[in-house]
């Protein structure tokens, strides 16, 4: 791809150019087109279309209710929510009442004990598994709707920057296309990341996955088939996302018929796998080895004996990869351009949302002033390195969790003290966004010591995901059993004076973590009594 700058200044008709029309891209440009700025927004492709990334999680729906809020896009807000996306988008996609964890060691029967789940309040909200086709759609749809000029079909072939000028883009057509700042939304085969040699090789991520995956019909209930009739969880398999998890791997079963309004009789399934300990084989395609995997575990397969794929699988190389940075001269890599981890615990729309709503404000300032200064956007790049690492670190001790259900036990809890407390931080900045508009409370939240992390409890959840990392890593090279390392981590989670006692992180048997009204009442009364400052103040009005 042609790098070389322009020598003369070309005319500027657009303000930002995003590359992608996917989620990120549609959501970034109706923020930008609704604020005034001139947005081109670019794809390879046309909607709708396949794609994953479907599963929401709380934080997830909380920043989608920031950013419909901070950038006055209300067709946004909708997605926030599982009913708004039933009354303003279509059926088509499911509910998330729980995240669903069942443990299986191949040749041994399914241990009933050896479950867990964290169940999402219904009192309180409840997320989705996303259609993705008809949400893309719709996010694309409301960009243009504010002024974002649509240019589908169309693939860029040369990007040719002046720091001092703007962007050039050419497409395969010959068609051209000039703007003040290039936005790369578009996923592993980034253009902007391959013109400027911006992949870290090899990848930092100590996680090492592949996957294979589609859409099936005819998926049985895991709740009706007979390995889970002895389950005693809170909330029905079949009701959230349910994760199937061994050594060496997982799998994902994510219903889109999960309720009585559904149109859709889909089911997205994807198998991640260790390719250190599951190598692809030559000559196998991924219908086959999904099939020759159900053999070796006959109690996960109870699951799919009428099912069946409705479009072709789909087979990746290593999943992770990173980039040595993510912003430059006139340019900004996000989303999956930028890098991926895994689709474990459903972080990849949320580190999304995250750059989305810390990546608009600046470009509608830099708009409005023409100041594309590289400086004005380093935080992102901060923002974005330190969410891969986040990721990282819970996916690489997942994986090690997987070889022991003790160890897997513990790592679980430490996902979950990553998951509530930040989500708790966001929902208090929203409620005291939403009572005098006063942006600089979102600006706050980006003073981070940890950049993956919200400021409040990120050098609290760091100091924990940063021992479990270590204890995990001596797990890996053979220093430390996987029994110890389990009780040094339920130990240290006991210990954390700023998870909220009555949650009981740090129980080793219990196993599902269900945020009753009552439970959060308690949670609140100790925020009053016991915790932290910084955790108390979360816990206020």
């Amino acid at each position: 791809m042609n790098t070389t700058t322009t020598e003369s200044q070309a005319p500027e008709p657009y303000d930002v150019a995003i590359l992608g029309a996917g989620m990120a891209g549609g959501m970034l440009g109706a923020a930008l087109a609704r604020n005034g700025v001139k947005v081109l927004l670019i794809d390879a492709g046309v909607h709708p279309r396949f794609a994953v990334g479907e599963s929401t999680i709380p934080y997830t729906s909380s920043m989608t209710r920031i950013i419909a809020e901070r950038y006055q896009v209300p067709e946004i807000e909708p997605l926030a929510s599982f009913k708004g996306i039933q009354e303003t988008v279509g059926r088509m996609s499911g509910r998330k009442q729980n995240f669903g964890f069942v443990y299986h060691q191949e040749g041994r029967p399914q241990d009933p004990e050896q479950i867990n789940q964290l169940v999402v309040p219904e009192w309180q909200r409840t997320e989705s598994h996303l259609f993705r086709q008809d949400i893309d759609s719709y996010l694309f749809n409301v960009a243009v709707r504010y002024g974002a000029e649509p240019r589908t079909n169309t693939r860029i072939k040369d990007i040719l920057i002046e720091p001092s000028l703007g962007v050039l883009l050419r497409a395969d057509n010959g068609e051209e296309f000039h703007a003040k700042y290039l936005v790369d939304g578009s996923g592993f085969r980034s253009p902007v990341a391959d013109a400027f040699g911006l992949r870290e090789t090899p990848t930092r991520a100590r996680a090492h996955s592949r996957t294979i995956f589609t859409h099936m019909i005819g998926v049985t209930p895991f709740d009706d088939a007979p390995a889970a009739k002895s389950h005693d969880q809170p909330s029905p398999w079949h009701h959230g996302t349910l994760h199937h998890v061994f050594d060496g791997g997982w799998l994902w079963v994510i219903p889109f018929d999960n309720h009585d309004g559904s149109l859709n009789p889909l089911c997205s399934v994807g198998l991640t796998l260790d390719p250190r300990m599951y190598p692809k084989q030559e000559g196998v395609g991924p219908q086959q080895e999904f099939e020759d995997f159900l053999k070796r575990f006959p109690e996960i397969a109870e699951q799919f004996t009428q099912a069946k794929a409705v479009r072709p699988w789909v087979a990746t190389g290593r999943l992770q990869y990173s980039s040595t940075k993510t912003v430059g001269d006139r340019y900004v890599l996000t989303a999956h351009a930028a890098g991926f981890i895994d689709a474990l615990y459903s972080r990849g729309l949320t580190n999304t949302l995250e750059v989305v709503n810390a990546l608009a404000w600046r470009l509608i300032e830099a708009s409005r002033d023409d100041d594309w200064s590289t400086e004005r956007f380093a935080y992102v790049d901060r923002l974005q390195q330190g969410l891969f690492d986040v990721h990282d670190d819970l996916v690489f001790c997942s994986f090690v969790g997987f070889k022991h259900y003790d160890l897997w036990n513990a790592v679980l809890r430490v996902w979950e003290s990553t998951s509530i407390l930040p989500t708790v931080t966001i929902d208090q900045a929203y409620r005291r966004y939403m009572q005098n508009r006063d942006d600089q409370i979102f600006r706050d939240l980006e003073k981070r010591d940890v950049p993956g992390l919200p400021a409040a409890v990120g050098a609290d959840i760091n100091g924990l995901l940063t021992f479990a990392r270590e204890t995990c890593l001596a797990v890996e090279d053979g220093s430390l059993a996987p029994a110890e390392a389990s009780e040094r981590l339920f130990a240290r989670l006991q210990e954390a004076a700023f998870l909220p006692a009555p949650f009981r992180l740090g129980a080793p048997d219990n196993k599902c973590f269900n945020a009753t009204q009552e439970l959060i009442g308690k949670a609140v009364q100790w925020a009053g009594t016991d915790a932290p400052e910084n955790i108390a103040a979360l816990f206020r009005p």
